[in-house]
């Protein structure tokens, strides 16, 4: 069965988690910094914006994928995952220290998609959807 909104969503993330790759790479290799982050400030930073980009979007598409599997998919939850990811951009800026917003924006579309989630989810098993 094709899920096209998780493997759209799941496309994004991947080129998304190859930016925050590249802008850690890029550090690394002007400061000559093999492991760890060096006592680099920033590059403390954006690995951290990486990892927790590694911590909310796997288990973010699992349950886009669960819900597109069960049906309950239709054309709300693409838009919604879109925001999702533009929101995780966002705190990946706000990490920098640059964009004071992203970090909070980043939060509440994370929390916005995973509570949608999770509330589709339960009413669908108790057959309320």
């Amino acid at each position: 069965m094709l899920l096209p909104t998780t493997l759209c969503l799941t496309a994004a993330a991947l080129l998304i988690n190859f930016w925050l790759g590249m802008r850690c790479g890029r550090i690394r290799s002007k400061e000559k910094i093999s492991v760890g982050d060096g006592g680099h400030d920033l590059l403390g930073r954006r690995m951290r914006a990486q990892l927790n980009f590694a911590e909310q979007v796997p288990l973010s598409l699992m349950g886009v994928g669960l819900l597109e599997l069960a049906g309950k998919g239709g054309t709300w939850l693409g838009p919604l995952g879109a925001v999702f990811l533009i929101g995780r951009i966002a705190h990946a800026f706000g990490m920098d220290g640059n964009f004071n917003l992203g970090r909070p924006i980043g939060m509440v579309t994370g929390m916005a998609l995973q509570l949608t989630i999770v509330v589709v989810a339960v009413l669908t098993t108790l057959g309320y959807m």
